[in-house]
Parts: C-alpha cells; structure tokens; sequence
C-alpha cells in the first residue's frame, strides 16, 4: 500500500528547573532517570485525555549514556513513569541536540505512519556525569589531523568562531549575555517560565529534602562590568568566560508529540505544527556555526526565507555561537524575535534536554502572539555539526495554507 505523509505537531511540553552541576548543586543527590521520569509523568497528569495506552513511543536522550543515564533509558523512563509495559522506549544521543532529535525521529515514525502519539524528550545530569565522561575518542582524529586538537574543547571552538569572525567582539558577547539575564529575570517576574516547571523533589545531605520550584543558574545581578573581570579559561587573554556561555548544569525536559489528525480525536491541544528540519555537519573547530546552515537547509527545504521567520529559540551554549547565526542573517543582537524568555546561558544548558526546553517555550510564544506564523528552534551540535527546526503557529490565521 502507498504511504502519504501526515503532519506532526507538538502538543505540550514540560521540564524540571534547571540545576547547577557538582556537588552543591540542588540535584547532586537526584537521580538522573528520576528527572526524566517526573516529567513524563506530569504530562500525562497534564493531558488525562490521552490514554497511556496510545503513548507508542519514548525516545530520550542523553550525551553520557552510563550510570542512571544508560540502560536504554527511554524504556526504563517509560517502565517508571507508570507507562504500560507495552509502549517501547530507546535512548539517543547527539550531543547538545539529543532532545532535539528525539523529537525529530518521533515526527519521522509518526510523520510514516507507523505511530500516532509518543514522547521525546532529554536529560542530563551532568554532576554525576561530567561530559566526556568514560569516552575514549579515536587518537586518529588528531593524529591523521581530521581535526585540530582544539575542536573537543567546546569552549576552544567558541574561541575559533571568535578568532574567525572579529567582528565578534567579548563586548558583544556579554552584551549579549546580559540581556539573557535581563530576559529571563523579567519573564519570571511575568509568569512566563513558570508553567514549563515540574516541582521536583530534592535530597541533599546538608540541606535534607527539598522540592526544586526555580531555575539554579540565573544571576539576575549581572552587569557588564561583572562580566569584564572574569577569567577566560580556555585561552589566555580570550573572549569566552563563564558569564557569556552555559554553565554545567542538571534538568531534563519531555514533551508528547502526535499526528495532527490523531491530537484531533483525543482533544490533544496543538501547540504547534512541524514544517522542517535539517541537521548538518560543519569543521568540528568552529561547532558554534553549524545552526547556520542547518536554518538554511530547513528554509530551503521549506520554501521559505529567514524573513518568514518571527521568533527564534536559538541555544545559548556561548555567546559568540547565536551572535554567528545573527550577524549571517541581518538580525539585530538585541531583536525581539530572539529568545523572548533569554537563553541557556541564563537558565541553563543540560546538554541532551535543551531541544525541548526550546520548542517548549516557542510554543507558548506562539500562543501568546498570533501575529507570527512561523518560528525556529536552532542549536549548535559537539564535534562539528547544527540542528534547525521550523514551527508553524496554530494560532496564526492562515495555519495550514499553502504558502
């Protein structure tokens, strides 16, 4: 029998608050899988019209896959988060992007036909498990020079993207990340973030049992001059430090994706619709750039051009990697149309789990601005690659037209 495809749309989507990473952080004593599993279990609290039963996939994803981050976790976080047994599970991995391309896979199954609802979501706790933890990458990639030594140094390769483009200042990239702060301090202040969060529960041996309601990372207070004096460690006299990039941080994030026509049946809302993606690989040296010809794949493939777009979700792993991807397509470090409720490098960048904190907070974008029909979802990718994904909004007046 031919096949035609069907449309994917993304219904709801929730995450825990972030934490900081180490020993002081507010999940140092969380489990991993725990994470994932709360936030599975507060979308189907959240959509009791959805039958656990109709849930035909999990997909989570993780960049250090050991420990309470391995066992083919999607599965286990299936299992735990009270999922009949019968709904299957598998873990993913692609760096920063895992989250990111869960969801993507799930679109293609459900986009096939072969399921009709699922979970897609990500995790990292990278306390327990620093990045890098327990690898043995191949000493050709260095010795054959495939790459240079500095392109598995996340923030040497943002150092190279400033090297590359000099108009890329240190100014701007804490200029930059400022107004992260500032964006983020004043959609708290809104209510903006808050009905992301899943309430988790917390145990530390100093502080006994807690319950995680807001983000850790956020340093509201954070001012230009602050910026100016921190260290650069990852170059002697460099531009990247630890106030214009993520921090190493604990969260997980899980959102349910459906067929369109299936959502109609079950009275799933519809936050919004998947028009595209693309995932490309760029010189591993310079990773911060890949989110640019990712996007112009996606829009290719689309038929649609960077000024289509309205809002964009771009990940805040530095500075200097979303200020590459503003300064290619003419927009302004300080547009509106760009992360709205600031960036990971104020709420936090738990590797796996930051895709879905994306699509999660550009859905509640488009519901609170129907004027915008289309939006992105974009992210650079460890070892040299970018992932983009375009949205359109369910609530703009001509969703589902033809362009």
């Amino acid at each position: 029998m031919p096949r035609t495809s069907r449309e994917v749309v993304f219904v709801d989507g929730v995450r825990t608050p972030f934490g900081k990473a180490g020993e002081k952080g507010m999940y140092a004593q969380t489990r991993a899988d725990d994470l994932v599993i709360n936030c599975i279990r507060e979308l189907m609290r959240r959509h009791p019209e959805l039958p656990p039963e109709r849930v035909e996939e999990v997909a989570i994803a993780a960049t250090t896959q050991i420990g309470d981050q391995g066992l083919t976790l999607g599965r286990m976080a299936s299992l735990l988060s009270g999922l009949p047994n019968t709904t299957p599970g598998y873990s993913i991995d692609r760096m920063c992007a895992g989250a990111m391309t869960a969801v993507t896979n799930i679109a293609g199954a459900i986009s096939f036909g072969s399921i009709d609802v699922a979970v897609a979501g990500g995790v990292e706790h990278m306390g327990r498990h620093p990045m890098g933890e327990g690898v043995d990458p191949n000493p050709r990639v260095v010795a054959e020079k495939l790459v240079d030594p500095s392109a598995l140094v996340m923030g040497k390769t943002a150092e190279n993207l400033h090297d590359r483009y000099p108009t890329l200042t240190k100014e701007r990239s804490d200029e930059f990340a400022v107004n992260s702060q500032r964006k983020l301090a004043q959609a708290y202040e809104d209510g903006k973030i808050q009905p992301d969060l899943v309430p988790t529960a917390t145990r530390h041996t100093d502080k006994g049992w807690g319950l995680a309601t807001a983000d850790e990372p956020p340093r509201p207070q954070t001012t230009l001059e602050s910026l100016q004096s921190l260290k650069t460690p990852f170059r002697p006299h460099g531009k990247v430090t630890a106030g214009n990039a993520a921090g190493l941080n604990d969260g997980a994030t899980a959102c349910i994706l459906a067929a369109e026509e299936t959502a109609q049946e079950l009275g799933l809302p519809v936050g919004m619709r998947l028009v595209e993606f693309a995932f490309v690989g760029v010189e591993p040296e310079v990773m911060g750039y890949g989110p640019v010809p990712a996007a112009e794949k996606a829009l290719a493939k689309a038929g649609l051009t960077i000024d289509d777009i309205g809002l964009f979700e771009l990940n805040e792993a530095f500075a200097v990697q979303v200020l590459a991807f503003l300064e290619n397509f003419g927009i302004a470090d300080d547009s509106d149309k760009v992360n709205r409720y600031g960036g990971a490098i104020a709420t936090g960048h738990p590797l796996a789990s930051s895709g879905v904190r994306l699509m999660t907070q550009l859905s509640r974008q488009f519901a609170e601005d129907p004027s915008v029909r289309y939006g992105m979802t974009a992210m650079c990718i460890g070892i040299g690659m970018g992932g983009a994904v375009i949205w359109e909004n369910p609530h703009h007046a001509d969703y589902g037209k033809e362009n």
